[in-house]
């Protein structure tokens, strides 16, 4: 069966590459609270994606817990804001995971926003082209709804939205719909920590009823996966390792496959836009609207 997805999501990926005028997807994973394992899902989810064959990067952009180095087991010295000072270029921060994967260490969004002198911010996208063959970048955010985070969520292609089946979570997750809703009327949820699929259909629907019910129904949540409760997630996690690697075949890697594949079937979409929206540059050609 794990053969099967893998060789699918291989599939979709070769389909989608010989289309033109790509550019790189953004998709931003965030959560209403923290510890409902975000990160560990942005982080296989970046994994997954570039065995296939896509270039992906990961942005970290969750400043107050920066935990992706834990997860991909690296060191990091120097950040984004440290190029947008000039202390470094950009090439010095990057840190490759694997062949298709790179983790660029980033900045909260305001603290972003304090260093927008413009020789440098020219210097830093002209530098930043250098990723411009990404086909994703997955940006893990903080959680919550701050206003740092609100100008990732605007510049993202997707959305996706994590929780865990607590009701104090749900509740969480529920305000974060509702903000990003304000924005966006797409919206992607993952139900992390299921018992098993049908605990996921049953929690994404009381979430949409609700939703739909007081955010209107122009809004469109979609279920874009569930990750089953497993202690390999955890054990792997304080292995400083991917569940997705340690335990490649397991039910959470093929849940995170699942996840994959239907992200790769987004692909398709909006694929005749600008060329010039790539990489780290055109991310933040984005953000720099809030300037």
């Amino acid at each position: 069966m794990i053969g099967n997805q893998a060789q699918k999501l291989q599939e979709l990926v070769s389909s989608n590459s010989t289309k033109k005028s790509k550019k790189t997807r953004f998709i931003a994973i965030t959560s209403g609270k923290g510890g409902v394992g975000k990160s560990t899902i942005s982080s296989n989810l970046a994994y997954v994606l570039s065995q296939s064959g896509l270039n992906v990067g990961i942005f970290d952009a969750d400043i107050g817990l920066a935990n992706l180095d834990v997860m991909f087991n690296v060191k990091i010295k120097k950040n984004i804001l440290h190029v947008l000072k000039g202390e470094a270029i950009v090439s010095d921060i990057l840190i490759p995971i694997t062949r298709n994967l790179i983790l660029i260490p980033g900045e909260s969004g305001d603290e972003i926003l304090k260093y927008s002198d413009e020789a440098l911010f020219e210097r830093f996208m002209s530098e930043a082209q250098i990723l411009d063959k990404l086909d994703i970048m997955i940006i893990d955010t903080g959680a919550g709804i701050g206003e740092h985070i609100q100008m990732f969520l605007d510049a993202a292609d997707d959305v996706i939205v994590v929780t865990v089946p607590d009701p104090a979570a749900i509740t969480d997750a529920y305000a974060t719909i509702k903000t990003i809703a304000t924005l966006r009327n797409d919206i992607g949820l993952i139900m992390n920590q299921v018992k098993n699929q049908n605990e996921a259909t049953a929690v994404y629907e009381k979430i949409k009823k609700v939703a739909l019910a007081n955010i209107g129904d122009k809004l469109n949540l979609k279920l874009i996966g569930k990750i089953d409760s497993d202690v390999k997630v955890s054990s792997s996690i304080k292995q400083r390792a991917l569940f997705s690697v340690l335990h490649e075949g397991s039910n959470v890697h093929k849940d995170i496959i699942s996840i994959a594949n239907n992200i790769v079937k987004n692909l398709e979409r909006n694929v005749l836009v600008s060329p010039s929206e790539s990489g780290l540059s055109g991310l933040f050609k984005r953000l720099v609207k809030h300037f």
